[in-house]
């Protein structure tokens, strides 16, 4: 049985991990961490940064956790040190701002504890080169949850294409933006990793590189920014495989919100409007589009959280899945750091 605590009584802890790790063999959920003075001043004071969103977010920490543990039990852990070091824990999962990111996964790892963290893994490639080898000279797992990767419709979608259905494939592209959440919200503060790049234009290069393979590369990037806010907002781009193929990604968090998957054929058109975030229960569907004719096709209902949560432990037990995870990651930091490059993302 593997014993795993929660670093941070976050609304995806609550709401999607806990209710996934319950239908999960081989997992014992032990407790919760919340963080004392020193675990966020330290970061943000450093960086001089708005002291008062991060006692914002303290303040209301403890009554979370508690909350949490009056739903789901486990114990309550009173700085994210303690849960690290004890030994009733085997390994951790970490949905914290994503600048925090690198700092706890790496005392976790060197304390010997497998991690399941949040996307993005970190804030920059150099940090999560670090944490991979830190992990591989461990003989530990790391996992990125990018969920949405788990989920059913993704290979149905690709059977689709290959059946020949929308004849050969012209191009693709993925589009993934919300409106603007509460002014507190992380995605805004640049010293706790915010930015949409970062947030939603992760998912759409790590779907684009799913689409493309191996030779994936980005080829157009733009970041565009917002009078009053100190992150990027929005941005587009552009990847391309060694074969010519190019999928256009489109990104913001200042959005109507669109989640789509379009896939633009010779002899047809697939639209998926929420092929990223379908939450357990949900049955997706696809537009098939062919000349003046349309068809609406449903999906497969499934549970993307759970079934992460599931690689995350087979990455646990098994090498070669273990050492696979590493490479995707380091692909996708990749990725997202050549992004920046040519965006001159500031």
């Amino acid at each position: 049985m593997i014993k795993i605590g929660i670093i941070c009584p976050s609304e995806i802890a609550f709401r999607r991990f806990l209710p996934a790790l319950k239908k999960t063999d081989n997992f014992e959920y032990v407790g919760i961490a919340t963080p004392n003075q020193g675990n966020w001043f330290e970061k943000i004071e450093n960086q001089n940064s708005d002291i008062e969103k991060a006692n914002y977010i303290l303040s209301n920490e403890r009554e979370k956790a508690l909350q949490i543990i009056q739903t789901y039990g486990g114990k309550l852990f009173y700085s994210y040190e303690s849960i690290i070091e004890s030994e009733e824990i085997d390994a951790l999962y970490i949905p914290l701002p994503p600048a925090l990111h690198y700092k706890w996964t790496k005392l976790a790892l060197l304390k010997g504890k497998h991690v399941l963290v949040e996307k993005p893994f970190t804030t920059e490639c150099s940090d999560t080169e670090e944490l991979i080898d830190i992990a591989k000279q461990n003989n530990l797992a790391v996992h990125e949850n990018y969920m949405f990767a788990f989920h059913n419709q993704i290979q149905q979608i690709n059977e689709i294409i290959e059946s020949g259905e929308v004849g050969d494939v012209r191009l693709y592209k993925i589009s993934f933006g919300f409106p603007q959440r509460d002014a507190n919200d992380f995605r805004y503060n640049k010293e706790l990793g915010g930015g949409a790049l970062l947030d939603c234009g992760g998912y759409t290069i790590k779907y684009a590189s799913f689409l493309l393979g191996e030779t994936a590369k980005i080829v157009y990037a733009q970041s565009n920014y917002i009078d009053s806010f100190e992150v990027d907002m929005y941005g587009s781009g552009a990847l391309k495989n060694a074969n010519g193929m190019v999928v256009q990604i489109t990104f913001g968090m200042d959005n109507d919100y669109k989640c789509e998957l379009e896939v633009w054929g010779s002899k047809g058109t697939l639209i998926n409007r929420r092929v990223l975030t379908a939450p357990d229960g949900f049955m997706p569907e696809i537009l098939l589009r062919k000349g003046n004719s349309e068809e609406m096709r449903k999906l497969s209902v499934d549970d993307a959280f759970h079934k992460s949560i599931e690689h995350f432990q087979t990455c646990i037990k098994n090498t070669d899945e273990r050492n696979t995870n590493y490479q995707q990651i380091l692909k996708q930091a990749k990725l997202v750091d050549d992004f920046k490059v040519q965006a001159n993302y500031k």
